[in-house]
């Protein structure tokens, strides 16, 4: 086999093999017994913090923002970012907004549609400069809302250079890290739930724009990455769990 002609052809193959036909959608049954974790939680953090009701007063209308949405790269380096901002920037992308008892526990609806309601997407933060935060690396609990602390220090430098190096994310206040927890599309959608884990980031990342948009922060999602080097940032796997998309928030100059 050309391995160099393989590679080329990887996505193709990808999307021919996980295309659905009427009458031919792959056999499969739920494994209840066996349904993944809603929710991850670190078993020793460093520290939890409970993060302030999101604020939305004083945020533009929605229409202003659809219109005036960009990819915005300049910010201020020594600026720092209340922490009420970014718990509303929480909220946006993947807070709670409805609670369902379930026979495995709660299920809490969110900002952001998820294909099935299984939510793969997880929130880790390298925090630079947050008012009343230390610099880390922190996990987003939207069942909880709050904030795991699971590495002190600042990864600005690791996280730029996970990101391609890319000058933006050494001077960004915030940069969101979102993993997937794969199986838990997988146990449904097979090999299709990676479809839907992209479609998934891509709505959070989208409303991430929006509330920053609205805040007047700047904001900048980020595709290209060094898949290991970012998932070596946060501890996952690249497996079970693997970084699958960033994006950049700031303070505008």
């Amino acid at each position: 086999m050309n391995t160099e002609n393989s590679s080329k052809e990887i996505g193709d193959k990808f999307q021919r093999d996980t295309k659905y036909y009427p009458g031919k959608l792959p056999r499969h049954f739920l494994d209840w017994n066996n349904k993944p974790e809603l929710y991850k939680n670190y078993e020793n953090p460093i520290d939890v913090i409970s993060l302030p009701e999101p604020d939305f007063n004083n945020a533009a209308k929605l229409i202003e923002v659809l219109a005036s949405r960009r990819s915005r790269r300049n910010y201020d380096p020594q600026k720092s970012l209340d922490l009420k901002v970014l718990s509303t920037l929480l909220w946006a992308t993947q807070g709670a907004t409805a609670k369902h008892d379930t026979p495995f526990g709660p299920l809490f609806l969110r900002t952001a549609p998820s294909a099935g309601a299984l939510y793969p997407i997880e929130t880790y933060l390298n925090i630079r400069l947050v008012d009343g935060l230390e610099a880390g690396i922190y996990h987003f609990r939207p069942h909880y809302f709050d904030i795991e602390l699971i590495r002190k220090g600042d990864y600005s430098e690791e996280c730029a250079a996970a990101a391609l190096n890319q000058k933006m994310v050494k001077s960004a206040q915030v940069t969101f890290v979102w993993t997937a927890v794969v199986e838990r599309s997988k146990w449904k959608y097979l090999q299709r739930a990676y479809r839907y884990i992209y479609l998934d980031a891509g709505h959070i990342g989208q409303n991430l724009y929006l509330a920053a948009e609205a805040l007047q922060l700047g904001c900048c999602t980020i595709g290209a990455i060094f898949d290991e080097e970012a998932n070596k940032l946060i501890d996952v796997d690249g497996v079970n769990e693997t970084v699958v998309y960033m994006a950049t928030v700031g303070v505008l100059k």
